[in-house]
């Protein structure tokens, strides 16, 4: 016989109550009433727990086994179905996006520069993690971090909002590689299919006219010391500033002439050896008098153990008078302009400003064969630099490497 409400609510008798189907509701001798549902999965007999009546009606119990009874005829186990979806529930709840960043952020923490990973963590909580942090990984959909992204954009930082894209998937990647998440929603998010484009904005660079003047307040600069000679030595490795400010003494070796800047600190993530010319070893050689028992060339006069910040270099040069006219970076654009105009070999350049080569087999002929045509380049530029800053303003006759 059926079950009714007005005979769940009268029941008395302790035991399994049917109503049909495998669907009974079994009172308790303390009074307790449970929901239940027999049934037969690979010649077993088994049983599920469909909750406490009244809080579960009549209805929604037979609704519960129904939708039981079309598992089972689709040849499937509703119990072991309701635990893989426990299952997955449980690690999706830990498996949140602000959870999942947080644990690559560590992993990378050892590839990357203290103030670079504090700028990337920062970034993440700011624009993702106050919106989408507390959801499950595999819950957000492209479309959300679509928004996410042209958010960011819409306030005026495009690039940021590029480098939050660019976060977004390496996440996901490292998630599906650590199985955090099955697969990667985030494939196919294309920075050119999302954001606007935009003009490309080049950092701004002395030309070559203005290197007297420059040099010459560069050399009377009455800031910090440390800041100078970093200064110094960025224009003469034609480096980039986050390279230079986070050099470290075990990368030199000042009787070689050389500086070895590992992998982990360089954009392209391969390793940089840059020659090093008379006038940037004796830049180093000052500093050793300075800074030589500390791990970093170039310490933070603030906080001895961090590498000068990464605004040092610009606001110095804006103290000399360059607000505007002038970047650290831009001294590369410099020194290739320069170069290129004397008559230099291009692939000589391009491999000391350690840009990548998209041949590989190119790039690996590049790194074995161009060493010596450097070292050549870049006691020409330091030269060069000298002569400029005497106030020679013809060129040095051209050397092709």
């Amino acid at each position: 016989m059926k079950l009714t409400d007005a005979t769940l609510r009268n029941l008395t008798e302790p035991g399994k109550h049917f109503d049909g189907g495998g669907l009974y509701l079994e009172l308790t001798p303390t009074g307790g009433r449970y929901w239940r549902m027999k049934y037969r999965h690979g010649g077993k007999e088994k049983r599920l727990a469909f909750g406490v009546y009244p809080a579960v009606s009549l209805k929604t119990a037979r609704e519960r086994a129904a939708d039981a009874r079309k598992v089972l005829e689709a040849g499937d186990d509703p119990g072991l179905l309701r635990k893989a979806e426990k299952a997955k529930a449980a690690h999706e709840a830990v498996n949140t996006l602000e959870a999942v960043a947080r644990d690559w952020l560590a992993h990378q923490a050892a590839r990357w520069e203290p103030v670079t990973l504090e700028r990337i963590r920062a970034s993440l909580e700011a624009d993702l993690f106050k919106t989408l942090g507390a959801r499950p990984l595999a819950s957000i959909k492209p479309g959300e971090i679509m928004a996410a992204v042209k958010k960011v954009e819409a306030r005026g930082a495009a690039d940021q909002a590029g480098r939050v894209l660019q976060r977004v998937k390496a996440v996901y990647r490292w998630a599906v590689t650590h199985e955090r998440i099955e697969s990667n929603p985030m494939l196919d998010l294309v920075p050119s299919e999302i954001l606007k484009p935009r003009e490309v904005q080049h950092r701004a660079a002395l030309a070559d006219r203005d290197l007297p003047e420059f040099l010459g307040k560069l050399a009377a600069y009455e800031g910090d010391f440390t800041t100078a000679q970093a200064l110094r030595l960025l224009i003469l490795t034609a480096t980039r500033p986050g390279e230079t400010r986070g050099a470290r003494w075990a990368e030199f070796d000042l009787d070689a002439a050389l500086w070895k800047i590992p992998p982990e600190r360089m954009k392209m993530r391969v390793e940089h050896r840059v020659p090093l010319s008379r006038q940037a070893v004796e830049v180093l050689r000052t500093m050793q008098t300075l800074s030589g028992g500390r791990e970093l060339v170039f310490p933070s006069p603030v906080y001895p153990s961090k590498p000068l910040s990464e605004n040092t270099f610009n606001s110095a040069l804006a103290r000399m008078g360059y607000k505007n006219e002038a970047t650290a970076h831009g001294f590369r654009a410099l020194f290739s302009t320069v170069a290129n105009e004397c008559g230099w070999n291009p692939d000589v350049i391009e491999r000391q400003l350690a840009h990548k080569e998209q041949n590989e087999i190119r790039a690996a002929y590049h790194r074995s064969t161009y060493m010596q045509d450097r070292e050549k380049l870049m006691q020409w530029w330091a030269d060069y630099l000298d002569g400029r800053k005497a106030g020679n303003v013809v060129k040095m006759p051209q050397r092709a490497a």
